[in-house]
């Protein structure tokens, strides 16, 4: 589905697979992450790690590396991040949308950089607030009033331990490459 692109991601195919499923719904909901981090000047590319494990909402962990263009450190941000997002999968499904009759133009041209309104992992709708929390040092609240909570996997240098259910994206500016090999 990603035909070689740039970004890492866990090997799983979107095609043919509902938004219930993480490795197509939280490999976009990892790339509007990480366009927001971008577009909130944080960093001038990053790379958004999620990790899942069946049955359970939450994430196992959620980090960020930046290749160092990060303007503070990868944890800060991946600690916002955390706050300001809501990883669970019915909360990914909600906030971009996905139940709609979306995924046939995918097929064509590919999943990320598009700008058609369709396409609602392109938007950069969180970064100002993203950004008043890592910068601003104010509270987030998540679209629902409440700080979203994740439970936190192990880390390294800011990376995810790599794990089977790993899911990534990276965002290089404002049109970003694809997807590879751990989204």
């Amino acid at each position: 589905d990603t035909y070689g692109g740039m970004g890492r991601h866990g090997g799983g195919a979107f095609s043919g697979k509902d938004p219930t499923k993480v490795d197509r719904s939280a490999c976009y909901f990892a790339r509007y992450v990480a366009k927001n981090i971008v577009a909130a000047k944080l960093a001038k590319k990053c790379e958004v790690q999620v990790a899942y494990a069946i049955g359970v909402a939450q994430p196992m962990g959620v980090f960020v590396t930046t290749f160092g263009t990060g303007v503070v450190d990868d944890a800060q941000i991946a600690k916002a991040v955390r706050e300001v997002f809501d990883f669970r999968p019915a909360a990914i499904i909600e906030a971009l949308d996905l139940l709609r009759p979306i995924y046939r133009p995918t097929a064509a041209y590919g999943h990320f950089g598009r700008t058609e309104k369709t396409f609602t992992w392109e938007r950069t709708d969180r970064a100002e607030e993203l950004k008043d929390l890592v910068l601003g040092g104010k509270s987030a609240k998540a679209k629902n009033g409440k700080a979203a909570k994740a439970k936190n996997g192990k880390k390294t240098n800011g990376h995810a331990k790599a794990t089977n259910g790993s899911r990534s994206f990276s965002s290089k500016g404002r049109r970003s490459g694809s997807l590879q090999a751990s989204a």
